[in-house]
């Protein structure tokens, strides 16, 4: 009776585990906004922004809100557009591009930030760089006048705003700005810019203490 006692503990602390390990995981992908994913050019797309605030290795990522600080920011750093938290409910975080680049890792387990030659590859599977804004704007949230949004990639890139590096916030409902995680130089590195006005997808570099949107692709 004992033994089978300790068995049947043995069994539901077993379940327990599983079930635990299982919604940890889902839970860290929600809020690392990558709980959805499309298939586009050969890789698993996050379909919303990134919105994690530690890395992976568990360290805080600091919330800067002072325009000052975030001016002279060389380490990681997020913020919401506008530092209104409601806004990172639809738009996810902004990041500049040392929290991108950090080692601890900005993207949660098994997935990582999106690289230059992704976005481009991904650009290229649809259409290329004329078409390619079209295909990925989600059909709603973008403000008139509206040019090309159909999403039929499903990515749904959200027209979030962005961060400059004098801390000054800009287009929100009018552009969504996709840091990747290549760097141009030690001052700069790529983006991909999209706007309601255009159809197009842009590849621009900027400095990395501008706050952008994050999407992860799965390893």
């Amino acid at each position: 009776m004992k033994s089978s006692n300790n068995t049947a503990f043995k069994t539901a602390l077993f379940l327990f585990a599983a079930l635990f390990t299982l919604f940890c995981s889902a839970n860290a992908a929600t809020n690392g906004k990558n709980s959805t994913s499309a298939a586009i050019g050969g890789h698993q797309w996050a379909t919303e922004n990134l919105a994690v605030d530690h890395y992976r290795n568990g360290d805080p990522i600091p919330e800067v809100r002072d325009p000052s600080e975030w001016s002279r920011l060389t380490t990681g750093a997020w913020c919401y557009f506008e530092n209104r938290s409601e806004n990172g409910v639809t738009y996810g975080k902004l990041y500049n591009w040392y929290a991108v680049n950090d080692p601890r890792g900005l993207a949660p387990a098994g997935w990582h930030v999106a690289s230059d030659d992704e976005w481009a590859g991904m650009v290229a599977a649809l259409g290329g760089e004329k078409a390619a804004g079209a295909k990925l704007k989600s059909k709603v949230l973008w403000k008139a006048p509206l040019v090309g949004s159909d999403n039929s990639s499903r990515f749904t890139a959200l027209p979030g705003g962005y961060r400059s590096s004098n801390g000054t916030f800009s287009l929100l409902g009018k552009n969504g700005s996709f840091w990747t995680s290549t760097e141009n130089n030690g001052y700069s590195a790529w983006y991909r810019d999209l706007y309601n006005s255009y159809s197009a997808v842009y590849r621009i570099s900027s400095s990395k203490a501008q706050g952008f949107s994050v999407r992860c692709v799965k390893n």
